[in-house]
C-alpha cells in the first residue's frame, strides 16, 4: 500500500491540493486498495486505481477483477479489521461501487475539497 500512498500524495501535492485533502485521499486512497487486495484478490489479475480531481472534487476509485459488492461491517472492539469502509465512508461525501462489464467492480469514493493552498486547478489524473 506505500505505492498507493506515495502516488497519491505525490498527485495531490503536485496539483496544488491543501494538505488536508491529500492526507484524506491518501488514507481513502489505501483504504480501497486494501480491501482490493484482500477481498478481491486473484491470481494474475491486478487491481488499479484512478484518482481524478477537479477544482472542487478529488475521485477515487478502485477497481478489482471480482463482481461481488463492498460490505461495510460492524467489527467488535476486539476486532483487528473490518473498519475500513466504515473510516471510507466518515472521511469521505459519497462512496458507491458499480459493476464493470468485464465483470470486476470499482469502488469509488468522493472528496469536496477544501481548496486551502491551492495556487491553480488541477489538471489530469493517475
Amino acid at each position: 500500500m506505500s505505492l498507493v500512498r506515495r502516488q497519491v500524495e505525490r498527485a495531490m501535492t503536485a496539483w496544488g491540493c491543501a494538505e488536508d485533502d491529500t492526507a484524506t485521499a491518501v488514507l481513502i486512497s489505501s483504504e480501497l486498495a486494501t480491501n482490493a487486495i484482500e477481498h478481491a484478490y486473484v491470481p494474475g489479475e491486478r487491481f488499479g486505481i484512478t484518482l481524478t480531481v477537479t477544482r472542487r472534487d478529488c475521485l477515487i476509485e478502485v477497481a478489482d477483477p471480482l463482481p461481488a459488492p463492498p460490505r461495510i461491517t460492524s467489527p467488535s472492539l476486539d476486532d483487528e479489521h473490518g473498519r475500513g469502509l466504515n473510516l471510507v465512508a466518515t472521511l469521505s461525501e459519497g462512496f458507491g461501487h458499480h459493476r464493470r462489464a468485464d465483470g470486476g467492480k470499482t469502488v469509488w469514493a468522493r472528496l469536496t475539497l477544501t481548496g486551502a493552498g491551492r495556487s491553480s486547478p488541477p489538471v489530469g489524473g493517475i
